[in-house]
């Protein structure tokens, strides 16, 4: 870090992600512009058609509601930041915005993690203890679920972004990323990091392996109840039920293991951001996509919605 002011402080960042593509600026804009959009329509539409179906109203969809929204929220800390960049000559952002944009996207980035792990828990109840389902996730456990999920996941965003806020920078502020991430401004800092990047990663272990494996294991007991069901037809619903779950926790948590969970590394930073784009474009994408194209109930309660014809056995 020599030739910098050690004693200077940074009171600005320049994110230069996508920088080196500057003929495509517009061109990114209008693709960003028009994923931002279907994001916020899709995850909309699924809120709206949990909220006005009755068949929908179980836990299951209270979850899928809840997850719409947080993703929704997610997109909306990143994407419309990035956008008016894409259009700027100067794409700076202050200290104490860059902060707020770190905890907001880490807070429903955890929260989401936390919230799929809990899904899996549901799935697994439904599969293994159907006649105790009700019982079991009734409206007082949902709502303290969805609850301990939301307050850990910002409670780890809060020290996370105290403990990168805390060092000191003194020097360059050029981020090399689209939007504030943990990575890329640790980079930037003048001061020894290692010990707050090794808490750092403890926290990310915490946030993504703990739910993953957690949901394995849940898993591991489904497949174990659906092998025993008698019926091929049987098997072949109980499967279709946590297929589209299951889609969507190794789509977010395999990108999230990517960037978090692997050694370091100074050639990384261009590939991060392709990655970047996949969990925080892509995958609050896919989520609605895939829950309603694959489940059957959700189409069929879009029909109900839409004033359409159902077809009945």
């Amino acid at each position: 870090m020599q030739g910098f002011n050690r004693t200077a402080v940074v009171t600005q960042f320049i994110l230069v992600g996508f920088s080196g593509l500057e003929e495509l600026q517009l061109l990114l804009f209008v693709i960003f512009l028009l994923l931002y959009l279907t994001i916020l329509m899709a995850n909309a539409t699924i809120m709206t058609i949990i909220c006005f179906s009755r068949t929908l109203h179980t836990p299951m969809y209270g979850f899928l509601f809840i997850l719409s929204f947080s993703e929704s929220c997610y997109t909306f800390v990143i994407i419309p930041q990035l956008l008016v960049h894409l259009l700027s000559a100067t794409k700076t952002i202050s200290f104490i915005a860059c902060a707020t944009q770190l905890f907001f996207f880490l807070g429903f980035a955890c929260t989401n993690c936390f919230l799929i792990a809990v899904m899996g828990y549901d799935r697994y109840v439904a599969i293994c203890h159907p006649l105790r389902y009700t019982l079991i996730m009734n409206k007082r456990l949902g709502l303290g679920l969805v609850s301990l999920s939301t307050v850990t996941g910002f409670f780890i965003a809060l020290v996370a972004t105290n403990l990168i806020c805390g060092m000191h920078f003194c020097g360059p502020n050029r981020v090399n990323h689209y939007f504030c991430d943990m990575a890329p401004v640790i980079k930037l800092a003048c001061t020894d990091t290692h010990v707050k990047e090794l808490a750092l990663f403890s926290l990310s272990i915490l946030v993504i392996m703990v739910p993953f494996l957690l949901i394995l294991i849940s898993y591991g007991f489904i497949v174990n109840t659906i092998l025993k069901i008698p019926s091929a037809e049987g098997k072949r619903k109980a499967f279709a039920t946590c297929a589209s779950h299951l889609t969507v926790v190794f789509v977010h948590y395999g990108c999230a293991s990517i960037i978090y969970l692997r050694p370091k590394s100074k050639s990384a930073s261009d590939k991060d951001q392709l990655v970047a784009v996949t969990y925080t474009v892509v995958t609050p994408l896919l989520n609605p996509l895939v829950y309603s194209l694959r489940n059957q109930e959700v189409k069929t309660a879009l029909k109900r919605v839409l004033g359409m014809p159902v077809a009945t056995k």
